[in-house]
């Protein structure tokens, strides 16, 4: 499977070492950066991200910042991206059968490495349910006009 992981500086170990464990497990990772800790800003990975993800270059994404909010919500601005912030493996695998997620967004400094690991599993392991929620998922794209 191919994913796509980027950071800000608060995430960069973070993200290298889901980096490095994703393609243990077999994974083709796209590291989009940053590569070291200088201060950078997240909307901007969280735009590079969104558009790998859309151009179709990556199947999945990996969003990590400190909190994990900026950047998801950097991804959510391309109609394309489906960014789901998790804490916790269970909500990670509904944000992928319920929501049909694309990226999930970490904090660094909100969970373990451990746990970023469980999620991540998680949300790539669990496939979208389709059914019912294929019209929900269909309105996102398509916000409602005033």
């Amino acid at each position: 499977m191919r994913v796509a992981i980027a950071s800000d500086h608060a995430a960069v170990a973070l993200k290298a070492e889901l980096a490095a464990w994703l393609a243990a497990r077999g994974h083709e990772v796209t590291d989009l950066g940053p590569d070291d800790g200088t201060p950078v800003d997240y909307p901007d990975y969280g735009y590079k991200l969104a558009e790998h993800i859309a151009s179709g270059w990556s199947a999945f994404g990996v969003a990590l910042c400190g909190s994990g909010v900026g950047i998801s919500i950097a991804v959510n601005r391309h109609p394309a991206c489906r960014c789901a912030l998790v804490t916790e493996p269970a909500t990670a695998a509904l944000s992928r059968e319920h929501n049909d997620a694309n990226v999930i967004a970490l904090g660094a400094r909100a969970i373990t490495p451990d746990t970023a690991k469980a999620c991540v599993e998680a949300f790539l392991t669990t496939p979208f349910a389709g059914g019912r929620h294929v019209r929900r998922v269909e309105k996102l794209a398509t916000p409602p006009r005033p």
